[in-house]
C-alpha cells in the first residue's frame, strides 16, 4: 500500500513476515505501514518542533497480554525528554519495566501474561565482528534477529520464562564479556566494510560456544542449553554484496531526503539516490521519533569519494 502524502510520526523500521516497513503515526494518532521492499521511493523532509526538537516522544505502551501490545499516543505531542518518550509517557510505559523485571519483580499484569511464555537467548554478530547477547520471545524469534542487523546469530538456550532469560543475559554479560546493545549507528557503519562472512560466522561461533559452556555450569533453573542457527533473510545478501557501496552522506534524521531502497539489513537500508551512481548505505533508525512530511523531496549530496581499501 502507498503511503499518502503528508505529516507523520514516525515509530521506527520494523519488520513482519513480509519484509521491512516504516511504522508511522497520523496527526490523529492512525498507525500506518509503509513498506520498504525494494524499488519504495523513500522521500520525505524532517520537520522540527515548535522549540527545534528533532526527536519527538512515541507515547507509551500498554501490554495486554503475550500477543497485543497497545500503542497510546503522546497525549501533549511533546518533545522527547529520555530516549523517545517525554517524562509522563516513560512513567507510565509498561515496556519499561520489562528490562529489569527479573530484579524488581514489578510487572503489570499484561506484561505478567507476556514475561510467562519461553523465551530464546541468543549471540549476535555484526558486519565489523562486533557481538552481543541478547533475549527474543518465542512469537518474535526469528524477528528479533531480523531487526536487530544481525549478520550472523546462534540461539544458545531456551528459557521457560522472561524472568529466566534475562537472569541469563546478565550472567553472559558478566562473565562472558557480551554486551546487551550496540548502537544501530555502528551497525549501519559497518555494512559499508563488511567482514569476510566466514570469519563473522565463526566468531559467532566461537562466542556462542563459549556462552553455551557458562552456561551448562549456571546453578540457575528454568531453561535448557540449545545449539540452533538462526537464517538471516534473503535480500540480506544484496547488501553485503553491493560493491563499492559507501555510507549515505547526510543524515536521514534532519533535512530534506529521497533515496529508492534496494534492499535492507536491520533498520540499515540499501540505496540509490537520483545523479549517483554510487550504491549508499543509509541508517534508517535515524527516523525514529521524527516528524515526516512525506512528499516530493531531492536529496542534495556532496561529492563522494569511494573507499579505496
Amino acid at each position: 500500500m502507498t503511503t499518502a502524502p503528508g505529516r507523520y510520526l514516525s515509530a521506527g523500521v520494523s519488520w513482519d513476515d513480509d519484509g521491512p516497513y516504516l511504522a508511522l503515526r497520523s496527526p490523529v494518532g492512525v498507525s500506518l505501514q509503509m513498506r520498504l521492499n525494494a524499488g519504495t521511493v523513500l522521500s520525505y523532509r524532517v520537520l522540527p518542533g515548535e522549540d527545534g526538537a528533532l526527536r519527538h516522544c512515541l507515547g507509551s505502551v500498554k501490554v495486554q497480554d503475550r500477543h497485543t501490545r497497545i500503542a497510546q499516543p503522546c497525549p501533549e505531542h511533546s518533545a522527547a525528554e529520555r530516549g523517545y518518550q517525554c517524562g509522563p509517557c516513560f512513567a507510565r510505559d509498561d515496556w519499561r519495566l520489562v528490562h529489569h523485571v527479573h530484579r524488581s519483580g514489578i510487572a503489570s499484569p499484561g506484561l505478567q501474561l507476556y514475561l510467562e511464555q519461553s523465551h530464546w537467548l541468543y549471540v549476535a554478530t555484526f558486519a565489523d565482528g562486533t557481538s552481543k547477547v541478547g533475549t527474543a520471545a518465542a512469537g518474535r524469534k526469528r524477528l528479533r534477529l531480523v531487526e536487530q542487523g544481525a549478520v550472523a546469530a546462534r540461539y544458545v538456550a531456551r528459557a521457560d520464562d522472561g524472568r529466566v532469560v534475562r537472569i541469563l543475559e546478565d550472567l553472559v554479560t558478566a562473565e562472558a564479556g557480551l554486551v546487551q546493545a550496540v548502537r544501530a549507528g555502528t551497525k549501519a557503519a559497518a555494512l559499508a566494510q563488511p567482514l569476510a562472512e566466514e570469519f563473522l560466522d565463526r566468531t559467532n561461533s566461537l562466542h556462542a560456544a563459549k556462552v553455551r559452556e557458562l552456561l551448562a555450569g549456571a546453578d540457575i533453573r528454568g531453561f535448557s542449553v540449545v545449539a540452533e542457527t538462526w537464517e538471516r533473510p534473503a535480500q540480506a545478501r544484496v547488501v553485503l554484496d553491493a560493491a563499492g557501496a559507501v555510507a549515505y552522506p547526510l543524515d536521514p534524521g534532519s533535512g530534506e531526503h529521497a533515496m529508492v531502497i534496494e534492499a535492507m539489513v536491520g533498520a540499515a537500508a540499501l540505496v540509490t539516490v537520483e545523479g549517483s551512481d554510487t550504491p549508499l548505505l543509509a541508517d534508517l533508525a535515524r527516523l525514529k521519533g521524527r516528524r515526516l512530511n512525506l512528499g516530493a523531496y531531492q536529496a542534495r549530496l556532496p561529492a563522494l569519494q569511494t573507499a579505496l581499501f
